[in-house]
């Protein structure tokens, strides 16, 4: 793995790493960085430059996660980079990937309705994160499986007349915006909630203010693997159906409505009820009638 360093000419490296570009965004520093090294931007910046350091050794080594130095900053640090972040997420990566959508839409068949069933899943993913940025919330990851779902989709269950080029635009914010908040949840459940925890073993109760506030008897030819017996569960997921109603209805046990679901789940990519629900919309497995996404 190649490190940054103090020495580290930052223009060279992320010439070659882009994703970098909106992370040293959230540190304050624009483009126009010249020859300079990681050191001397840093100063310029009035930026803590192992802190620095190592939010980017971060970004770039996949396999690289420094959790007991990064404990060893303050809690402010840590905070006010998760902050700029999320504002990063609902002003810029958002916005973007909407843009595109919308985009996609306008210029591809007006008859295709999976592409309202996409735009109505993107929401449900703005509405998850936006609601988890706002309130502060540590353990609910459900944007990110809305936001895979998406991508998921589009790759591999998109049909009909649509723009490819707007399309593959979609696909690229949106697996853009997934691998920055999986390292940015990284920070959060490894470095951010046991400094929490420690602030509430001492008696800090105002924690949060510091982070913010088909047809029904036919399958289509990509879905040859999945059995008549799972279909039958996955139309009941997507019409609401708990896990022990399902078992009742289909006069099966619990555990094996569990092993179907996550069969499910292998074989379509799909982890969350609302991309269930649009996959077996789209596909003439139940109705629009029947459910609201």
């Amino acid at each position: 793995m190649a490190f940054l360093t103090p020495a580290s000419i930052l223009s060279e490296i992320v010439s070659v790493n882009y994703l970098l570009i909106p992370v040293i965004n959230r540190f304050g520093i624009k483009l126009g960085l010249e020859d300079k090294s990681v050191k001397t931007i840093c100063t310029e910046y009035n930026q803590n430059i192992d802190f620095f350091l190592t939010i980017l050794n971060t970004y770039l080594n996949e396999d690289y996660f420094p959790e007991k130095k990064l404990q060893e900053f303050e809690i402010d640090l840590v905070t006010d980079y998760l902050k700029r972040t999320d504002m990063y997420y609902m002003h810029g990566q958002i916005p973007n990937i909407e843009k595109h959508l919308n985009a996609l839409i306008a210029t591809s068949d007006p008859n295709n309705k999976q592409l309202e069933l996409i735009r109505k899943l993107f929401f449900r993913f703005k509405d998850a994160l936006i609601h988890r940025i706002n309130n502060g919330l540590l353990d609910d990851d459900t944007s990110q499986a809305l936001l895979l779902d998406l991508k998921n989709i589009l790759i591999k269950h998109i049909s009909g007349s649509f723009n490819e080029n707007l399309c593959y635009a979609v696909v690229f914010s949106v697996d853009s915006l997934l691998n920055d908040l999986s390292k940015h949840n990284r920070i959060r459940e490894k470095i951010l909630k046991p400094m929490i925890a420690e602030l509430s073993e001492a008696g800090v109760d105002d924690w949060q203010s510091l982070i913010g506030k088909p047809k029904t008897n036919l399958l289509l030819e990509e879905d040859s693997a999945i059995s008549v017996r799972e279909l039958e569960v996955l139309k009941l997921v997507a019409l609401g159906l708990l896990n022990k109603e399902i078992a009742d209805r289909l006069n099966i046990s619990l555990n094996t409505v569990l092993s179907h679901r996550k069969n499910i789940t292998a074989k379509l990519g799909i982890k969350t009820v609302s991309g269930l629900i649009f996959y077996c919309i789209s596909h003439g497995y139940i109705s629009a009638d029947e459910i609201e996404l």
